[in-house]
């Protein structure tokens, strides 16, 4: 671990805070541990279920559907008769 430096310390002051490696050029985004946690748990795969979303997915079309005066129209789109 290592120990903020003064200019870090204000940087996060800004909206973004950012450092730069003066070795790499690399630019670094600091954040809050807490934050970090946050961003790490949103973006964890291990119990990504495709099942699950697909599902979340389906209803939010459904209900757009049922809501949708048109869909009947856009159901006949480009069908010949």
């Amino acid at each position: 671990m290592i120990e903020l430096t003064l200019d870090q310390r204000q940087e996060l002051d800004n909206p973004e805070p950012i450092a730069i490696d003066p070795q790499t050029q690399e630019t670094y985004v600091l954040v809050r541990k807490s934050t970090y946690q946050r961003l790490k748990a949103l973006l964890a795969l291990d119990d990504y279920d495709p099942d699950e979303g697909a599902a979340h997915i389906n209803e939010v079309m459904a209900a757009d559907d049922a809501q949708d005066p048109l869909l009947e129209s856009y159901q006949h789109y480009g069908k010949k008769t």
